[in-house]
C-alpha cells in the first residue's frame, strides 16, 4: 500500500482532529505541512484545486477540505481504500 499523505496546516483545528483520528485508528501516514512549504502547498493545490486542509490523499482517492464525518462518508463510497486503511 502506498503511504496516505494528509496535507495540513498549522492552527488549524480540523487538522487537529484528523491527526487525532488517524492516531486512535493506527493508520500511519506523511504529514505534510503547507503554511511553511511552498512546494507542498503546490502539490496540494495541484492535486485538489484549492487550498483549504486537511487534505487527504491515497492513491487516486482525495477529500479535501474536510472534518472526520465527511472523511468517514467518502470512504464509504470507497471500500477499496477503507479496507486499505483497514478501517
Amino acid at each position: 500500500m502506498n503511504t496516505p499523505i494528509l496535507y495540513v496546516k498549522s492552527g488549524c483545528p480540523w487538522c487537529t482532529e484528523a491527526l487525532s483520528y488517524f492516531s486512535t485508528n493506527n493508520i500511519r501516514l506523511e504529514t505534510r505541512e503547507v503554511r511553511s512549504n511552498k512546494v507542498f502547498m503546490e502539490q496540494m493545490v495541484k492535486l485538489s484545486g484549492q487550498t483549504k486542509t486537511p487534505t487527504f490523499v491515497l492513491g487516486d482517492f482525495m477529500v479535501a477540505d474536510f472534518d472526520i464525518g465527511e472523511f468517514q462518508t467518502a470512504l464509504a463510497q470507497a471500500p477499496t481504500v477503507k479496507a486499505q486503511l483497514g478501517l
